[in-house]
């Protein structure tokens, strides 16, 4: 009988994202291409189910993200700032301002229910991720970005702030004055460009393709570490003191220490095979 890890599963999430999971790997494709994966209410409501469905499954191993088309994302749908320039004088505050998702709104929650997925996740990024769809990508724990994408902190252009919790991602990748400038400019950047800032893990011509053999790579290793890894740096990315991230360590690996999978791993590396994991 084969476990959930092996058998593929097919779903699509309000007509705006794809999910196909693999041998563990979720390929999660947004397949609103004819608008360059342009954000409506119906993408962020699909993220935000997709993500929070991911964080559920137990036989996950890795995640991939990335755009069909010619784009990634590029942002919100023009039809949002329409909506925006009808609306001088209305009042915003409680459509943003209440938590809905812990510490978060529906639409930071869209990009931040990424970290929470318990497994890597990795972008895949090509074309254009353009302000919204910029912080979209952050969400992930890697990305795998095309040289020629064009990406932009592009807020300011429409009068607006980075509010997806990009301020709060950016910070972890990059100097505070690099942010400043790309935030204060609005300009357009290169793929090659965001290598040199550290928002690109690395660069691939192509994106998707590489980040689906690295997720399938990732989920030959032990579930187990891999969820404590993913702990411990998400610790670390809140600014967790040194004590807090030490402790942290000795208690993931007092846990992992012959536990069934860490003697698996010893085992299989041992008897040169593949794992066979509980």
């Amino acid at each position: 009988m084969r476990n959930e890890t092996e058998q593929e599963q097919v779903f699509e999430v309000g007509n705006r994202l794809r999910v196909q999971i693999n041998a563990g790997v979720a390929d999660v494709l947004m397949v609103r291409g004819e608008k360059m994966n342009a954000l409506d209410q119906a993408m962020f409501d699909a993220l935000i189910e997709t993500g929070e469905r991911l964080c559920e499954h137990p036989g996950l191993r890795a995640v991939v993200f990335s755009g069909e088309g010619k784009a990634f994302c590029a942002g919100l749908d023009m039809g949002r700032f329409q909506g925006m320039a009808a609306s001088e004088g209305q009042s915003h505050e409680l459509r943003l301002m209440p938590r809905v998702y812990g510490n978060a709104n529906a639409p930071q929650h869209a990009v931040l229910v990424w970290r929470k997925i318990p497994v890597p996740v990795i972008a895949a990024v090509h074309g254009v991720a353009l302000g919204g769809g910029f912080q979209l990508m952050l969400g992930a724990d890697m990305r795998l970005i095309e040289p020629q994408t064009k990406l932009s902190v592009m807020e300011i252009k429409w009068g607006l702030v980075p509010d997806m919790g990009g301020v709060a991602l950016m910070r972890r990748l990059m100097r505070s004055d690099q942010i400043r400038e790309l935030t204060y400019s609005g300009r357009v950047f290169s793929g090659q460009e965001a290598l040199q800032l550290g928002l690109a893990t690395k660069l691939s011509d192509e994106p998707r393709s590489e980040a689906l053999a690295m997720a399938h790579e990732m989920a030959l290793r032990s579930p187990d570490a891999m969820r404590a890894a993913k702990r411990l740096y998400a610790l670390a990315d809140d600014r967790a003191s040194e004590a807090e991230l030490l402790l942290a360590e000795s208690r993931e690996q007092a846990g992992l220490l012959g536990s069934a999978n860490q003697v698996e791993s010893v085992r299989a590396n041992l008897e040169k095979r593949n794992p066979v994991w509980r």
